[in-house]
């Protein structure tokens, strides 16, 4: 299908009601109470999927498979490693539950994250979190909404500072390996920005949720997010949330300034009052990068 054919405003609009009417009630309603769930990457990992993942992810494809036959998809639950590709194709790249940690535990910041790519880019993003009752939904072109009502990013950049390292809250999360070199370089880096000699942010926080976090940069509560070993479902929608209100995706690694989707790892920052703004911050942000992350 030609981009041109696409009516991304309506692909939005239609995730929105996807989201709040069939995904989120269910989210909200079996939060903590999954005790029986698997460790899907090993025993000394603690990336969890449970029974209810599975069940909304196949909810989500069943109802976009009727809406959009000739759409390609992308879940985290029926993800083949070595196999499944992101093509040019409009394709769904969906994480039913991001945050499943969180909704295990019945902390109130899991959320669906329902996205789509056209050419590989991320043009479509819809995140709703049912225990907040927050709807943050993009398409290309279209600017922001917050709960269905438009938001204006504009005023909200003007109304902050300069966006600079030794000023900036910057989430960050371990992820679910806990050992090799990965972990060191994140345990490293966190330091080096926390520290009075390094980047000497003002703070982090751990939201748990990759989607959550781009999301509340794109409203200005966060400045930026730093992680590996996300996959493109964890990111897809908060990067078209993001680059809607002026914001960035880069590498999470040193010289990484244009990456993919599926890249694994980045570092995404809100919009500032000007691209060299942005760029600064982004060579101090890695200056402060210990090591090099990398996955398969």
């Amino acid at each position: 299908m030609a981009a041109k054919e696409i009516d991304l405003k309506a692909v939005e609009e239609f995730l929105a009601d996807l989201a709040c009417n069939k995904v989120g009630p269910i989210i909200k309603s079996k939060s903590g109470s999954q005790q029986n769930y698997e460790l899907k990457t090993g025993a000394r990992n603690v990336d969890i999927v449970t029974t209810i993942d599975k069940q909304v992810e196949q909810i989500v494809w069943n109802t976009l498979k009727s809406q959009y036959p000739g759409f390609q998809f992308i879940g985290e639950e029926s993800y083949v490693k070595g196999v499944t590709k992101i093509t040019d194709d409009p394709t769904f790249i969906i994480d039913p539950i991001d945050g499943t940690t969180n909704f295990v535990h019945d902390f109130p910041f899991s959320c669906t994250s329902l996205g789509m790519t056209l050419n590989k880019e991320p043009v479509v993003g819809v995140i709703y979190n049912p225990h907040l009752n927050l709807l943050v939904s993009a398409s290309r072109g279209n600017g922001v909404k917050v709960n269905g009502e438009p938001f204006n990013y504009k005023e909200k950049i003007s109304s902050m500072g300069t966006l600079q390292l030794n000023k900036s809250i910057v989430g960050l999360q371990p992820g679910s390996a806990r050992e090799g070199p990965n972990f060191k370089c994140k345990a490293s880096t966190y330091q080096n920005l926390l520290s009075v000699d390094g980047g000497f942010i003002h703070g982090s926080r751990n939201l748990g949720s990759s989607a959550m976090s781009m999301a509340y940069i794109a409203l200005g509560s966060l400045d930026a997010y730093w992680d590996g070993g996300c996959y493109a479902w964890d990111v897809c929608a908060g990067w078209c949330i993001l680059k809607e209100t002026g914001g960035r995706v880069v590498g999470a690694n040193s010289g990484e300034w244009d990456i993919d989707v599926d890249n694994r790892s980045y570092l995404a920052l809100r919009g500032a009052h000007s691209g060299e703004e942005q760029e600064k911050y982004v060579k101090e942000f890695w200056s402060c990068v210990i090591g090099n992350l990398k996955y398969d």
